[in-house]
């Protein structure tokens, strides 16, 4: 057992409460009403004093006496019989109660609860406080290994226990409006879970960026900076929602996807090897979904080939577009933990065991942060990490104990199936339906559960509804809990911060709890909600460090990238044509392949001075982009009599009475003409280098 307060608070239970309201007082009433689940008590209080009265509270549990059993009850709803209150004479008021079981002997001789009803209560039976140890029975789950996570409601000497192997076995759920303490009340199962279970490995998919303080020595915190999730971890489905920035992907340039992607896996694993293991591996299994590395340097360049293709011009202005999408993809500097030079190679297993702690050293917890990331990437980002953590535990044979905490669910598993990512709402909902089968658990964290999909709600066996104001989601949470506690949340909307009603799986019958208090140094909280020291710290911030960030001006190092493009073209022989007219053909075998005079115009190779404004290097005989640019500047603003005078049309009219568009009369200041101006008369073909 992790808790022994349990055992203390039993054994001081089994005493009968013997204070200044002796047992005679422990009467509160009798019987008046009963049906199969509720029965309505009668009470009198007598003289107009309420000392009977302040027993009597919603929410509180008492005991019903039938024959040897005593049958347990919840209060729900309590009114007098007229409206109004008696100060001198006696006032009779009901007690509405829920039936939830009783407490009876049992084959061993032990008193113990049980949820069914064997006898129930006859007219007149009486109604008492409840005893201590008998409220200690009613929530205890029967169980060895419990914990305590906080104290009941209505008796704060007993402990509040929940069985963490069953919490986690089937998931659980935290629900509650913003402010009411689920980021806090999650720190505290989560440490309850890691202590529980060794091979436990944690993975909180943090919106806010705010658990990266809640474990401490025990978490490892990821986001854009130490992130390097590489673009060929994503199946075709994910990679087009980064590619087309969450909009509907446009089916031509998905089929294109979809055919060259596999080509381009295939290139990155026969690139060092011999023409027989190419030849091996070309009915292997690899297609766009499977997770082998490949370079989006080949992927541009078999698009690249099929735009010099003679054939199948109608899908060349896909291929453009395509083309142009890859292109802003990977030159976004937010893009810049997919597309770095560290995700070129093979690193699965080093993201595997960074992302997942496996081994963990130590650290079995991964805050991942999504704040930093792209709106449009944060699904395909949670689906990649939800689809990996249950292929994990598929594949370990239960070596690995996974489990998955979505903070603000909703988000990412929406009830109207037309909205969110359907990778992510597959991946989640896998894990919610067979990951108890592999290990692999789920923790939901949500304020709004009337926007969640009601599947995933109802495959979290435990629930810890904190307070909800809005009514559609009081009623999503009625509906969850049994019909034989179902009035336990009728009082859910007023409940304090920090209290809960937890149910399910993990408890024996629905309580009223309040979590114990996390350390000040564990409670989760997001950048910048700390205390502010002073006044002068605002002034503090520099604003240029804001301006950067926000701009991404430390953007990543694509010359790898570029490099290994241009390589890909040089290599390239299919669909690029030469001098002489004619187009190569593919290769279709190692034996096809005929050694042939390139023809190909040497391709200069990128350098940073290419860039327009940027100053030439010192070590490259080669003028800037900008010197380039101002030479031609200079000769298009040469005089264009001149140029006129030297090649005389014999069809132009020796004179002419007006001046054209763009020159000035006579003794007239000239305007020096625009860029667009110059360009438009300068010949196509001197402004491409040579």
């Amino acid at each position: 057992m992790l808790n022994n307060d349990l055992q203390t608070s039993i054994a001081a239970g089994e005493q009968d409460r013997r204070d200044d309201m002796a047992a005679g007082n422990r009467l509160l009433g009798r019987v008046v009403a009963c049906s199969g689940s509720r029965a309505t008590i009668s009470a009198v209080a007598e003289s107009g004093s309420t000392s009977l009265t302040e027993l009597w509270s919603v929410g509180r549990l008492i005991s019903i006496s039938v024959a040897g059993n005593r049958v347990v009850a919840l209060v729900y709803a309590m009114q007098t019989d007229h409206e109004s209150w008696s100060e001198n004479g006696d006032t009779v008021f009901r007690v509405e109660v829920e039936l939830l079981g009783e407490v009876h002997v049992g084959r061993d001789g032990r008193e113990e609860f049980s949820a069914g009803i064997t006898q129930y209560p006859y007219l007149g039976s009486i109604a008492h406080r409840i005893r201590a140890s008998d409220l200690a029975k009613v929530y205890d789950t029967g169980l060895s290994d419990v914990c305590s996570i906080g104290k009941l409601t209505q008796d704060e000497s007993l402990d509040a226990t929940i069985h963490v192997p069953s919490m986690l076995e089937k998931h659980f759920a935290i629900v509650g409006t913003t402010g009411v303490g689920k980021s806090t009340a999650v720190t505290l199962l989560l440490h309850k879970a890691i202590k529980s279970d060794p091979k436990l490995r944690v993975l909180i998919l943090d919106p806010h960026n705010e658990f990266a303080a809640a474990f401490g020595d025990l978490a490892v915190t990821i986001d854009t900076d130490t992130l390097d999730l590489p673009f060929w971890l994503f199946r075709l489905e994910e990679f087009a929602e980064v590619i087309f920035r969450g909009r509907p992907p446009v089916a031509e340039e998905m089929d294109i996807l979809r055919d060259l992607i596999p080509e381009a896996k295939k290139a990155f694993r026969g690139s060092n090897d011999s023409g027989l293991m190419r030849r091996a591996t070309e009915k292997s299994s690899i297609t766009a979904d499977t997770p082998v590395p490949f370079r989006v340097a080949d992927l541009l360049a078999l698009v690249d080939e099929r735009i010099g293709r003679l054939e199948g011009r109608t899908e060349k202005p896909h291929l453009r577009s395509l083309k142009v999408k890859i292109m802003s993809a990977i030159n976004d500097p937010r893009y810049h933990f997919m597309f770095s030079s560290n995700t070129i190679t093979d690193t699965i297993l080093d993201t595997i065991a960074r992302i997942f702690r496996i081994p963990g050293e130590g650290k079995p917890v991964t805050t991942f942060q999504l704040a930093g990331i792209p709106s449009e990437v944060v699904n395909s980002v949670a689906s990649v990490l939800c689809r990996m953590a249950f292929e994990i535990g598929l594949w370990s044979n239960g070596g690995v104990h996974m489990l998955v905490v979505c903070e603000e669910a909703h988000r990412y598993v929406p009830a109207d199936p037309k909205l969110g990512f359907l990778p992510t709402r597959q991946a989640i909902a896998r894990i919610a339906k067979e990951g108890r089968k592999y290990g692999v658990s789920l923790g939901i964290i949500t304020q709004r559960p009337g926007e969640l999909d009601p599947t995933i709600l109802s495959q979290c066996s435990t629930v810890f509804a904190m307070r909800l104001a809005n009514d559609h989601d009081q009623e999503i949470i009625r509906s969850a809990i049994p019909n034989s506690s179902s009035s336990t949340t009728s009082f859910i909307s007023s409940i304090g911060n920090g209290e809960a009603i937890a149910f399910g799986e993990a408890v024996a019958v629905p309580m009223r709890m309040r979590f114990s208090r996390v350390e000040a140094t564990r409670i989760p909280k997001a950048n910048g909600t700390g205390v502010v020291v002073s006044d002068d710290t605002p002034n503090t911030v520099d604003l240029r460090s804001i301006i950067t960030r926000m701009r991404s001006v430390t953007g990543p190092d694509i010359s790898g990238f570029q490099n290994s493009y241009l390589a890909a073209q040089a290599t390239l022989g299919a669909g690029l044509p030469d001098n002489t007219g004619h187009e190569d053909a593919p290769y279709e075998d190692e034996e096809d392949y005929v050694e042939r005079p390139s023809t190909r115009v040497e391709v200069e190779p990128y350098r940073p001075d290419m860039l327009p404004g940027s100053a030439p290097a010192a070590s490259s005989g080669y003028p800037s982009a900008q010197d380039r640019f101002e030479a031609m500047r200079r000769e298009l603003a040469s005089d264009p009599h001149q140029v006129r005078a030297a090649s005389p049309d014999p069809y132009r009219q020796p004179t002419r009475t007006a001046p054209a568009f763009g020159e000035a009369s006579a003794g007239e200041h000239r305007r020096e003409p625009s860029i667009r101006e110059q360009l438009l008369k300068k010949p196509l073909s001197s402004l491409i280098r040579k």
